[in-house]
């Protein structure tokens, strides 16, 4: 069964650090992804990682925040550090079968994990 598994949110003060992992199985991905949709506002592509090893980023994240991923496990990571308040999102972990970017339509999505900054 293909599917993606988020956890890892939860509340934290501005400034502070979270990482999100995202398990995934049943299938083999060239692009593996975290987006986030934050209240009232649209969907937006966070961080990108292609098999290739290339990743790509938001601006307002570049800097803060790292993508990563242990194969042994099939678990993709973001690791969130400087949070700000308008990190404030439910993250979503999603995959393509093939290469992807920021704004490429993915095919697998997670269920997402609630992340709320407090400042």
């Amino acid at each position: 069964q293909r599917q993606l598994v988020e956890s890892g949110g939860g509340s934290v003060q501005a400034g502070g650090s979270l990482r999100l992992p995202c398990a995934a199985s049943g299938f083999i991905l060239y692009c593996i992804g975290w987006f986030r949709r934050a209240p009232g506002k649209m969907r937006e592509g966070v961080a990108i990682l292609n098999r290739d090893e290339t990743t790509s980023f938001v601006n307002s994240v570049k800097g803060r925040f790292t993508i990563s991923k242990d194969n042994a496990k099939n678990t993709l990571y973001l690791q969130m550090n400087s949070l700000q308040a308008d990190d404030t999102a439910t993250y979503y972990c999603a995959a393509r079968l093939v290469r992807c970017g920021l704004d490429s339509p993915m095919d697998y999505w997670g269920k997402g994990t609630l992340v709320n900054i407090s400042s």
